[in-house]
């Protein structure tokens, strides 16, 4: 079936006559294409692209060199496993065209030579991926660099992704103009950290940012060049067995990107490890930190910064269950009502919004955050339903 498409194809092509039905190839049992990677030779810009759940891909690995286009998996999940396979030595799926968008999509057993296999290795400009799974692999994504693209990551998992030597990472963003995750819960890197982004321009925002018991990530955030960066809503914690005994890094190897500011606002931020500090602001950059809720040993700040509304660090902050990372707030907890309010965010802000909007709810989901009241600090603001 596939020659005889093939040459269908190719005649409609080379007469100039359109396929009527180009613009949306199923990959699947029983569609047009049995894995993706005959899909992606096919493909043409602005094209969907449906995978079925119910096929089996493992070591199909592809290059998809088209722009614009949306590759989505359908009745269910579909789960692209490398099995000993990659494509160009970089990763299971690189995508070299622009404006991408993936969703519903599970990627495990990145492996390559140089130890940096990517589930998603981005060399275009601009992608989304949006309620997708990335575990086992080297690198969660591995994006490539470029001023002008954009990269957005939500209601995601990533788990268990690095090769262990500290080089690799649950997520690893190059030098684009601005990234963004939200609403996603990322957890433990192996060795490397579980977010690093070199972006001009990083939010990352309503996340669930963990090692729980048995991760031993490096930072649970490292933004090492600056930029213009906002860390707001999350619930963050490092756990006992880290491999850094920082948990939030800026600035660590160099202020390569303009405007390098930071604002940490309404994040609950949990240190299970014994001693050294929740964030750290290198060479001098600016950062503000606001509504914070630190919990646990060790001190708040290697570096400067300017800081208001926060509470802690506190060994008993009064969260739900600490033990099973519920970081919702009791009755009796000191960070009820206590933060700064939208307006004297505005002080500090500008024309900025720095109020989170929303909560984090497992998992990788979000809620509306309801003010009744004076703010909370931290991530959650207590609801009758919370007590």
């Amino acid at each position: 079936m596939m020659s005889g498409m093939r040459f269908f194809l190719g005649v409609a092509c080379f007469l100039g006559l359109p396929v009527s039905w180009a613009g949306l190839l199923q990959v699947g049992p029983g569609k047009e294409f049995a894995v993706p990677s005959v899909a992606a030779e096919f493909a043409r810009d602005g094209d969907i692209v449906e995978i079925d759940a119910s096929g089996s891909y493992d070591g199909d690995v592809a290059v998809w060199t088209q722009n614009d286009l949306t590759l989505r998996g359908v009745n269910g999940r579909p789960h692209i496993r490398g099995t000993g396979r990659h494509a160009e030595g970089k990763g299971l799926w690189v995508i070299k065209g622009n404006n991408t968008i993936v969703e519903n999509i599970e990627f495990s057993g990145a492996v390559v030579p140089d130890r940096n296999g990517a589930g998603i290795r981005h060399e275009g400009q601009g992608l989304v991926v949006r309620h997708s799974y990335f575990h086992h692999n080297e690198n969660g994504i591995l994006t490539s660099s470029g001023p002008e693209s954009r990269i957005l990551v939500e209601y995601s998992e990533f788990s268990h992704n690095g090769y262990g030597d500290g080089w690799s990472h649950n997520l690893y963003i190059g030098r684009v103009g601005k990234f963004t995750l939200r609403y996603s819960y990322i957890h433990h890197a192996k060795v490397g950290h579980n977010i690093k982004s070199r972006a001009r321009e990083t939010w990352i925002v309503n996340n669930r940012i963990m090692d729980e018991k048995e991760g031993n990530s490096s930072y649970a955030i490292d933004i090492p060049n600056g930029g213009t960066s906002f860390i707001i809503g999350n619930v963050i914690q490092q756990g006992r067995r880290a491999e850094n005994r920082i948990i939030v890094s800026y600035g660590a190897e160099g202020l390569r990107n303009p405007a390098s500011r930071l604002w940490m606002v309404n994040n609950t931020v949990v240190n299970e490890r014994h001693g050294g500090f929740f964030l750290r602001v290198a060479n001098n950059a600016e950062a503000w930190l606001f509504n914070n809720l630190f919990v646990g040993s060790g001190r708040l700040l290697q570096g400067n910064a300017v800081k208001a509304g926060n509470i802690g660090p506190l060994r008993d902050a009064g969260l739900v269950e600490r033990a099973r990372y519920d970081y919702r707030l009791k009755t009796t907890s000191p960070a009820i009502d206590a933060g700064l309010s939208a307006r004297e965010l505005k002080r500090w802000g500008g024309a900025l919004d720095l109020l989170p909007r929303f909560e984090y709810i497992h998992l990788a989901n979000k809620r509306q955050r309801k003010y009744t009241g004076p703010v909370d600090v931290g991530a959650y603001e207590l609801r009758k339903t919370d007590r």
